[in-house]
């Protein structure tokens, strides 16, 4: 995903469900042989079997889909308690959903459930934005798909995938809340999906402990609060990630 950003010719994209995989193939077979754009889309499909979600339904939903994020679930409406966004791709969003279960049932948390299904897309998009706002200095400034969609909230956000955080890095300048990512920087292992993505710290329990220190710094928890969520889910505060080198 990353090497495919650096394409201009490649629209690419990691999403995580039947439906969006759908959407984005009609899309991309209607602009390289009906259109005859000169492009190639490149999609990331998993072999993990999960449960798929109906569509939700109009035309905001495709149009999100293809412009790289839409918010596919509302934090619960009937809770009480901070809100907090979780950016979820691919095949970690089954992870980001289990968090979602994990910030409500055990901290009093509500979560906003968003797909970013390309956040290649994403940046190059808010970088034509950003190039025409610099360009008209006396004119209305324009706005990205990106800052639309999360307005002017300030709900901090936690993005995991299973790419480099460098992938969800790349809209990092445009968002204006605490934002923390999570990816699988480092050596490749082999053993379970499970034991993988804890030990690349994307698997629920560590998408959970990254929204408690967000809401920290945004003011929604306090420091000792989130301190004593890392202990209660077994997390190691200390333990050295996986792209440092033992020196």
């Amino acid at each position: 995903q990353l090497i495919a950003h650096l394409h201009p010719h490649v629209a690419a994209y990691d999403p995580s469900f039947a439906y969006e995989m759908a959407a984005l193939i009609r899309r991309g077979m209607q602009r390289m042989h009906g259109d005859r754009e000169d492009i190639l889309y490149y999609l990331t499909i998993y072999n993990e079997n999960q449960a798929q979600p109906l569509h939700p339904g109009g035309a905001a939903v495709d149009e999100g889909i293809h412009r790289g994020l839409y918010r596919f679930a509302e934090a619960d409406p009937q809770a009480n308690g901070p809100v907090v966004r979780l950016f979820g791709s691919g095949a970690i969003m089954g992870e980001v959903l289990a968090a979602r279960d994990l910030l409500r049932e055990r901290f009093g948390v509500r979560a906003e459930i968003w797909s970013a299904t390309s956040y290649s897309e994403l940046r190059r998009e808010a970088l034509v934005v950003e190039r025409w706002n610099r360009r008209h200095p006396e004119s209305a400034p324009r706005t990205s798909w990106l800052e639309e969609q999360l307005g002017g909230g300030d709900a901090p956000i936690v993005a995991a995938s299973d790419w480099v955080t460098a992938l969800p890095d790349l809209v990092a300048p445009w968002i204006k809340v605490p934002y923390l990512v999570l990816g699988t920087d480092g050596f490749g292992l082999s053993d379970t999906r499970e034991a993988l993505r804890e030990f690349f710290s994307v698997d629920a329990k560590h998408i959970t402990a990254a929204a408690l220190v967000a809401l920290a710094r945004a003011g929604g928890r306090s420091a000792a609060e989130a301190a004593s969520a890392i202990r209660e889910l077994g997390i190691d505060p200390d333990r050295l990630p996986v792209f440092v080198l033992d020196r």
